[in-house]
């Protein structure tokens, strides 16, 4: 009898332990949601290869961002050096320099440029529309009509006028030297030349931030009269530990699926500066003034406008697929 006993509790426990569901933490949940998007979580796989690649750019890159082999000139592609000791993985450009060097430099600078920009425009715009959307009033009023009227204009040529202007007289924006320098060791260039991509940036950032803003706004606008507010305004909390503490954490989920899909358009607008001729110059290697070179040779060497086009699109690409999959991770109406 004792033995059945020990049998009759052992089951009831097996059975107990299966009717109550483990609680399985956010991240997690979130996790499970998000591998259910087959194409983003490839496309993630394929991102994290590019930045690991770009990160230990000058460890793989068999030449530097500047160096030139002379007399090679468009070189074809797995082509040699005149000695035969290295190989031009992608030839050469019209300098001599080589292709797979400059883009893996170029990939580390251009990724910086992007995540700086979406990163500077995600922090100005949560607390312009945190504070736009938890004052409300005259407030609201005024900085809505600030951002809607900087959002009738148009951009681009905005940004061309504003890129040529910081480009010619950097010193117009004084930025400490230490961050200067911070930037040409994370990006493997001279002091000037992380000046002139600190200019871009922030040409970049100017309008980046409006429609993180707009965002943020309508997010505080849906939550500030919840009862966790209540409770916090009736404790005596402060209106910016309020803000800080609850009003812009409780909204980042849509503002991060908003990031995502901000780098592809930073990445594909600061390539088209570039390309143009109003972005970062030339020796400074990105995938943009790496296109634009290309295109008074292309019909001649058609290969030349694949190399720095296909990372373009790659992450493009990318980044779109990954924002779509935290979509969908992270709506709170999709079923645990």
């Amino acid at each position: 009898m004792a033995v059945a006993a020990r049998d009759v509790d052992s089951m009831i426990e097996l059975l107990a332990d299966r009717a109550v569901p483990q609680e399985q933490s956010r991240f997690k949940v979130l996790a499970r949601r998000f591998a259910r998007h087959r194409l983003a979580v490839i496309c993630l796989g394929m991102l994290l290869i590019i930045f690991l690649v770009s990160l230990f750019a000058k460890e793989i890159a068999p030449y530097g961002p500047t160096e030139i082999d002379v007399g090679n000139t468009f070189a074809s592609p797995f082509s040699r050096t005149e000695d035969g000791a290295k190989a031009h993985l992608l030839g050469t450009d019209h300098l001599g320099r080589d292709y797979f060097s400059r883009l893996l430099y170029a990939a580390r600078i251009s990724l910086t440029v992007a995540f700086s920009v979406v990163a500077g425009s995600i922090t100005i715009g949560a607390i312009v529309g945190a504070v736009s959307g938890f004052y409300g009033g005259v407030l609201d009023d005024a900085l809505m009509r600030v951002v809607e009227f900087l959002l009738t204009i148009p951009t681009l040529p905005i940004l061309l006028i504003l890129s040529s202007i910081l480009i010619q007289t950097p010193e117009a924006i004084p930025v400490p030297q230490a961050l200067i320098n911070l930037a040409g060791k994370v990006m493997y260039i001279s002091p000037r030349e992380s000046q002139q991509v600190i200019m871009i940036i922030i040409v970049l950032m100017s309008f980046s931030w409006l429609s993180a803003a707009r965002l943020m706004r309508g997010m505080v606008l849906s939550i500030k009269h919840m009862d966790y507010v209540e409770a916090s305004r009736a404790l005596g909390v402060s209106n910016s530990s309020i803000i800080l503490r609850h009003m812009i954490p409780n909204s980042m989920a849509p503002m991060i699926v908003a990031a995502s899909l901000g780098l592809a358009d930073i990445i594909i607008t600061e390539a088209a500066l570039s390309f143009i001729g109003f972005g970062i110059q030339d020796p400074t290697p990105t995938w943009g003034n790496m296109l634009s070179f290309t295109q008074s040779h292309m019909f001649n060497h058609p290969w030349l406008p694949l190399v720095p086009g296909t990372p373009i699109f790659i992450c493009a690409l990318a980044f779109n697929f990954v924002g779509d999959g935290l979509r969908d991770a992270l709506d709170p109406r999709l079923k645990l």
